[in-house]
């Protein structure tokens, strides 16, 4: 039996890392088989990239290759998601593809063309079965995120960006209410 593919999503501070935890907690609970996963990350190779995209920088990132390097995650979906799905263990992920939809495609700015050939090409048929969107306004995400010890990139974009993030989410999950519960 394939296991449940299920992802956390939301702007910075919503509390997905907190909610991971409560998860964990529970798929132990009830002896459920698991793997917890984030994205960008999840294999070594990913993290790599994952510094690449949120280490703070003199040079600017371009945002197409910003949005290419997301797109390393056939690396994590071929290593490590989907062969924990065939083996029947539950695939839990700080974001997925929503979040490349959301941060890369509609604050961006970004082609939604070629950001939706993109998610087909590397993706496929690799779906989340449910996706929590977690949603606090911007700023009490933006307290929280000052809270911590480290910040990334994207930490530091402006205000209006994290809007933008805040109701790219709000508006994918009106537009997938069967998958993505607010």
């Amino acid at each position: 039996m394939r296991g449940k593919f299920i992802s956390l999503e939301g702007g910075e501070g919503s509390g997905k890392s907190t909610a991971m935890t409560y998860i964990q907690n529970w798929l132990e609970s009830q002896h459920i088989d698991y793997v917890m996963t984030r994205e960008p990350g999840g294999t070594p190779l990913a993290e790599d990239i994952r510094n690449l995209v949120l280490s703070p920088r003199e040079e600017a990132v371009d945002d197409m290759a910003e949005l290419l390097m997301m797109f390393a995650r056939s690396q994590h979906i071929s290593q490590k998601i989907e062969p924990a799905l065939k083996q029947g263990k539950w695939v839990i992920s700080d974001r997925f593809i929503d979040s490349t939809y959301v941060y890369q495609g509609i604050a961006r700015g970004g082609n939604i063309v070629v950001l939706d050939h993109l998610i087909q090409w590397v993706v496929g048929n690799c779906q989340t079965d449910a996706t929590l969107v977690l949603d606090v306004p911007v700023e009490i995400g933006q307290q929280r995120v000052q809270q911590r010890k480290h910040s990334d990139r994207l930490d530091k974009e402006s205000h209006l960006f994290h809007e933008k993030v805040r109701q790219g989410f709000l508006e994918r999950a009106q537009q997938s209410p069967q998958r993505m519960k607010l």
